[in-house]
């Protein structure tokens, strides 16, 4: 654990430094150049509108809860004759290819948690495929008087029933400082998450979307606040002999503190706090227990061509809310020194990722992480205790709009028998965004 601090200490503090202008930054700026403007009205724009237009592209990419994985700007945006209301129309096609080697995985995303533990398995390779992760979304951007600066955002991936089906991933709208909808949970931080081909990633990754109502705002140059109340959806492990699951009665509060000094630097804390309730089916009472969460997130770029990815998240009874845990119902888990009683076990996680651009287009990049459940009293040997992962990938951008990319994914499962196994994962990815 000293080890593991001093490295993630050495991680926060290396992306505080800033380069000029990063690779990451250059190839950002090149896709916001690659848009098509459709003038509604036929009117040449002054310049005092043609800066106003590029305000607005750049907006599609000042989002706080914005992935490696998130669609680019669009190509296809539609403007107002005043250059005060914009559409966007985009999105990407995603081709993701795969071989496990030694274990094999059985689920699309490679997550340690899903690997089988049990030996002489017959199944110890397998060549999968999937265009999940192919998305549409639909973007307003606009001002008026009443409304100051508004946004309505839905966004679909195909990725639902039998990994093709359309499924809603965001919808919601921001009007000033405010978010109400199906948005990215203001407990997480995507942005701090190192690149993956693979659509789980790091096994720590907190990556919950929910119902919400969140007020965010730059308070000073710099500096963001956000604080939110959101629809809960806990994962409660009862047995449904001694203890049994009971309705939600109180949502989520979260909220962050985020200092960024570029478009693509900053750190940021983040917390949450929860009520979870279970059902003591021996006495016939209701009961609930307090969860709660804290993120420490991360990501800069010391020289031009490096960029640090950090993230560090402990806490009890948050595990629903992402990464390996999210497979299993560890909000809350039975106390087998107390039948009837259910309590919030600890979880910490970490990860670390690396990235270098040999050019703003082309760049390799590695990460670590770990995810680990800590509990207060005896449970079965076969339950989960703790997960490693990590990857090393290579990503080439043959134009603003084209990425295709190589990764190896490494795994290992342990038990708190000690009983361990690994798996390994050899994926390709190539997408078209528009």
């Amino acid at each position: 654990m000293k080890h593991l601090l001093s490295i993630l200490t050495f991680a926060f503090a290396a992306v505080l430094p800033a380069a000029a202008q990063s690779h990451v930054d250059k190839q950002r700026e090149a896709v916001a150049a690659n848009t098509v403007m459709f003038e509604l009205g036929g009117t040449k724009y002054s310049p005092e509108q043609v800066d106003s237009i590029n305000r607005i592209i750049a907006e599609y990419y000042y989002d706080q809860f914005r992935s490696f994985q998130d669609p680019e700007a669009p190509y296809f945006l539609f403007l107002s004759k005043d250059s005060q209301l914009a559409m966007g129309i985009g999105g990407v096609v995603r081709m993701r290819g795969w071989y496990d080697i030694g274990n094999v995985v059985p689920a699309n995303g490679f997550a340690p948690y899903l690997i089988p533990m049990g030996e002489g398995r017959i199944d110890d390779k397998r060549l999968g495929s999937t265009p999940a992760g192919t998305a549409l979304y639909f973007r307003v951007l606009g001002r008026n008087k009443m409304l100051g600066h508004y946004q309505l955002y839905i966004e679909g991936n195909f990725n639902g029933y039998k990994g093709v089906g359309f499924q809603l991933k965001k919808a919601y709208a921001v009007v000033r400082d405010f978010t109400i909808g199906y948005a990215a949970s203001t407990f997480g931080d995507p942005a701090a998450q190192s690149p993956v081909i693979d659509a789980q990633g790091a096994n720590n990754k907190i990556s919950n979307t929910a119902v919400l109502l969140r007020y965010m705002r730059t308070v000073a140059p710099g500096f963001t606040v956000a604080a939110s109340v959101e629809a809960p959806s806990p994962q409660i492990g009862a047995d449904g002999t001694n203890t049994g699951t009971i309705n939600n009665i109180c949502p989520d509060g979260a909220a962050f503190l985020q200092y960024a000094w570029g478009p693509t630097s900053h750190v940021r804390l983040s917390g949450t706090v929860r009520s979870l309730g279970y059902r003591d089916l021996l006495t016939g009472r209701n009961h609930r227990q307090a969860g709660w969460g804290l993120l420490l997130s991360g990501t800069g770029h010391p020289a031009e061509p490096l960029t640090v990815y950090a993230t560090l998240n402990y806490g009890r009874g948050y595990a629903s809310l992402g990464g390996d845990l999210l497979c299993g119902n560890y909000d809350l888990i039975d106390n087998s020194d107390a039948p009837g009683t259910m309590y919030a076990p600890a979880a910490l996680g970490y990860q670390l990722g690396l990235q270098y651009n040999i050019r703003p287009n082309l760049f390799v990049s590695a990460a670590f992480s770990q995810s680990r459940l800590y509990v207060d009293h005896p449970v079965a040997g076969t339950e989960y205790k703790y997960g490693l992962w990590a990857c090393g990938n290579l990503f080439w951008n043959l134009t603003p709009r084209i990425q295709a990319g190589v990764e190896f994914d490494w795994g290992l499962r342990c038990n708190f028998d000690g009983h361990a196994r690994s798996s390994r994962r050899i994926g390709a990815m190539c997408q078209f965004s528009f």
